[in-house]
C-alpha cells in the first residue's frame, strides 16, 4: 500500500477510551445518506454471503458504524476484528494485519462534496464494503491466507500480490445459481460500478485465473474494464498456497498482458492501493 499523500483533506478521527468516535451531524448524515442508496442497488447484485454479512452485522442505518460494535460482531462470526488506522497503509503493515486476521479501517468519512468519489479508503468502504464478507468463514480464511503470503513476499511479488486483492477482495464477481452476483467491497460500496460491474454491456467479465490475474494491469481511477468471476469462494482460497509465488514468478517473466483502458474515467470506487498495478 502507497502512503497517503500529504495534500489529503482527511485525517484519522480520535476514538475515546471505549474506541468510539464522536462523528457530527453532518457526517452521521454522510453515512445515512451512502447506506439507503446501496441499499435499494444490491438486492439483486450482491452475492448472498454478502447480504448475510449485513444481517450478521446489523449496521446501523443512521449514524456512522462504531467500530468496537462492528469487532463484536465480526469476532463472533470469524475472529476478525477491525483494526483502525490513518488511511492508506504501508504494504508490510497491510499484511501484517491480514494475517492476523485483522482489517485495517481509516476512521474519517468522506466529506458531502465528496460523496460519489474518493480515493482515500473511508470508514463507509472498510465497513460498509469489507466487513460483510469477513463474517463468511471460506472468505475471511481466504484474507488471512493471502495475508500470511504478502508477509514473506518480496516488494516486487507484493504487487503482483496486490492484483489478486484487488480483483477479487474489492471487484470480484461470482457465478449463483440466480445468475452474476458481486463480492467485490469496491463494487458494493459504490453507486455507479454496483451497475455498471455486472449490466454494463462494455465490460468484459473473465473467468477467474491465477495467472491471467496475475498479469492484469488496473488503475484506480477508471471504472474498471475488465472484472474477473469465480466459481466458488473455495476456488480464492485454495489458489493462496505454495504455488502462488510460483506463478508470481512466471508472471514476471512473461510480463503484464497490454493495457485496456485508456483516459481516465470518472470513478466512484474508494480503494487501498495508489498506483498503476
Amino acid at each position: 500500500m502507497a502512503a497517503l499523500s500529504k495534500e489529503s483533506a482527511y485525517h484519522a478521527r480520535t476514538a475515546d477510551a471505549e474506541g468510539w468516535v464522536d462523528y457530527s451531524e453532518t457526517e452521521n448524515q454522510t453515512w445515512a445518506h451512502l447506506f439507503a442508496r446501496q441499499k435499494e442497488l444490491i438486492e439483486n447484485r450482491a452475492s448472498d454471503e454478502f447480504l448475510q454479512g449485513l444481517e450478521i452485522l446489523k449496521l446501523p442505518a443512521d449514524r456512522v458504524a462504531q467500530v468496537p460494535e462492528v469487532n463484536r460482531a465480526l469476532f463472533a462470526a470469524t475472529q476478525w476484528q477491525l483494526q483502525p488506522v490513518a488511511a492508506v497503509i504501508p504494504f508490510a503493515e497491510f499484511f501484517e494485519l491480514l494475517a492476523q486476521r485483522k482489517f485495517p479501517a481509516a476512521t474519517f468519512i468522506r466529506r458531502p462534496e465528496d460523496i460519489d468519489y474518493l480515493q482515500e479508503p473511508d470508514i463507509f468502504h472498510e465497513i460498509y464494503g469489507h466487513c460483510p464478507m469477513l463474517t463468511n468463514p471460506v472468505f475471511a480464511d481466504f484474507v488471512q491466507a493471502y495475508g500470511k503470503l504478502g508477509l514473506a513476499a518480496t516488494p516486487k511479488e507484493r504487487v503482483y500480490l496486490a492484483r489478486l486483492f484487488w480483483f477479487s477482495v474489492e471487484f470480484g464477481l461470482i457465478n449463483t445459481p440466480r445468475g452474476l452476483r458481486t463480492y467485490g467491497a469496491g463494487v458494493l460500496s459504490s453507486t455507479s460500478e454496483c451497475t455498471y460491474a455486472l449490466e454494463d454491456p462494455r465490460v468484459e467479465r473473465r473467468p477467474w485465473d491465477v495467472m491471467t490475474v496475475l498479469r492484469t494491469p488496473y488503475r484506480i481511477d477508471i471504472m474498471q474494464p475488465i472484472y474477473y468471476v469465480i466459481d466458488s469462494y473455495e476456488q480464492l482460497f485454495k489458489a493462496m498456497d505454495s504455488q502462488v509465488m510460483k506463478q508470481i514468478h512466471t508472471a514476471m517473466e512473461i510480463g503484464l498482458f497490454a493495457p485496456t483502458y485508456t483516459a481516465p474515467q470518472p470513478a466512484t470506487v474508494v480503494a487501498p492501493i495508489k498506483h498503476d498495478c
